[in-house]
């Protein structure tokens, strides 16, 4: 991957304008402003005016014309000696306020109400450039919740069904860092095109083999990728943590970013933040990986000649321009930690994306009760191998594998430990200047798979969510 190092990246202060951080009433003047997740506006709590947000102003729009490196002021380094422990001068009525900046990036004077600025206070990155507010109000979103926890039910842990209470959700504003990236991609390999498929008698047994042509693949296109959005919190870029489901609110994206509005303080009100512990130089890598997965999976469209699969030998991401601006995403978060034993305990979450509704959550399961109907599953099974055994069924041996099968799909419904957000696709992409060029190489004959050896046009080079699942299930199954 090809990137403009040689140049110096283009700063674009997405704050100015921004001294004290909010926006007034255009109508009376006051400050105690608050968002109507209804219209998404902002709405005066004095004389009830509401007016719109604001756009960022300096950000490339047209992500084809890009080129170099952009960077949106709040996306700069953060400065590790700043002081937590800080205290702000209100510009309303002048009274002094101490926050402590570790816990929260906003704060209101306890005499006017003002909402005090971390703008010019905290030059250290933590504010961000852009701001998504919440559409889902809370109402809404402990029903997706309700919704989510009433069909995992049977197998949840007693406590956990005791305790559950969706009075205690929270609306949190999480860091994001979204990257629009204008990129040319180069792709050589090889593709096999299914010609006819047969059967033939060996031994015993039937057995299935496929004719294909082998084709040399080439294409050559323009690839714009718009809001590319990835966590900045390395917390929550743990998606693996033993002790914390925190893939599931990976599994929220995408949001629709392009909604995104100037930085506001105002759009914190009755909300929670996390603020950013990530630079974009610790987050490259992972934005590398994934538009080349992108790149890969938008390449798909053009090979579907190819049902056997394409092995991509050759692959080239040259990235021509790059944006990147640190953002707050709202998300509806329910959270419920279960103690193991004394020196264990795990924090599952369900979490709701407040601007589309996406639910996707972890429930604790009562393992003794999964175990027991497992066997039981696992039982008649083995009562069905014995009647088709009898029948001189081929595969009744399969019938063995029903009590394993049913316990993984269980304890996938309610840990939903594959969950993530399927970046490769769900992302918005543009292709252009499409360039193919395909040459017939010769005719494969006899082969016993049904998919191109080596195929790799659906692999990820970073994350394979399946592949994490059956491992995880695999260390359920040792520990017990």
């Amino acid at each position: 991957m090809d990137e403009n190092t040689n140049e110096e990246p283009r700063i674009v202060q997405t704050d100015v304008g921004a001294k004290d951080g909010q926006d007034k009433c255009p109508k009376c003047g006051a400050t105690d402003i608050s968002l109507n997740t209804k219209t998404g506006m902002l709405r005066c709590n004095y004389c009830r005016h509401e007016f719109a947000p604001q756009k960022v102003q300096g950000m490339e729009t047209d992500i084809s014309h890009l080129h170099g490196e952009v960077m949106g002021s709040g996306t700069q380094d953060i400065q590790q000696d700043t002081k937590d422990i800080i205290t702000l001068k209100c510009s309303s009525c002048g009274a002094e306020v101490v926050i402590d900046t570790s816990e929260s990036t906003q704060a209101r004077c306890h005499w006017c109400r003002n909402t005090l600025s971390l703008n010019q206070q905290i030059p250290n990155g933590s504010i961000p450039d852009v701001v998504l507010p919440f559409k889902l109000s809370k109402n809404e979103a402990k029903q997706c919740i309700e919704d989510f926890v009433g069909n995992r039910k049977f197998f949840a842990h007693p406590k956990f069904k005791e305790e559950f209470t969706t009075d205690n959700i929270m609306g949190v504003y999480f860091p994001y860092m979204v990257v629009d990236v204008n990129s040319h991609v180069t792709l050589h390999g090889q593709g096999e095109h299914e010609v006819s498929s047969y059967t033939r008698k060996v031994g015993d047994e039937i057995r299935t083999y496929y004719d294909a042509d082998l084709y040399e693949v080439g294409r050559d296109f323009d690839l714009t990728i718009n809001g590319l959005t990835v966590e900045s919190n390395a917390d929550k870029l743990d998606t693996k943590s033993s002790d914390k489901t925190n893939n599931v609110i990976n599994a929220i994206m995408p949001f629709d970013v392009e909604n995104c509005v100037k930085w506001n303080s105002n759009y914190l009100k009755g909300f929670t933040s996390e603020r950013r512990d990530t630079n974009v130089a610790q987050l490259r890598d992972l934005v590398t990986n994934e538009s080349k997965d992108i790149a890969r999976f938008s390449a798909n469209d053009t090979i579907k000649q190819y049902d056997r699969g394409v092995c991509w030998d050759r692959e080239n991401f040259e990235v021509k321009g790059q944006q990147w601006k640190s953002a707050y995403l709202p998300v509806w978060l329910y959270s419920y930690r279960q103690v193991v034993d004394d020196s264990h305990s795990v924090l599952h979450y369900v979490a709701v994306n407040a601007r589309t509704k996406e639910t996707m959550g972890s429930v604790p399961i009562h393992m003794p009760k999964l175990f027991g109907v497992s066997a039981l599953v696992e039982l008649l099974g083995l009562i069905m191998m014995l009647i088709t055994n009898a029948m001189d069924f081929s595969y009744s041996f399969i019938f063995l594998l029903i009590g394993f099968i049913y316990f993984a799909i269980m304890y996938m419904k309610y840990r939903n430990n594959d969950a993530r957000h399927y970046y490769e696709t769900e992302t918005k992409t543009s292709l252009s200047n499409l360039r193919q060029g395909d040459r017939l190489i010769r005719r494969k004959t006899g082969l016993t798979n049904s998919t191109m050896d080596g195929a790799n046009n659906k692999k990820l080079s970073g994350q394979n969510g399946i592949r994490d699942a059956l491992n995880t299930v695999n260390n359920v199954l040792n520990k017990f």
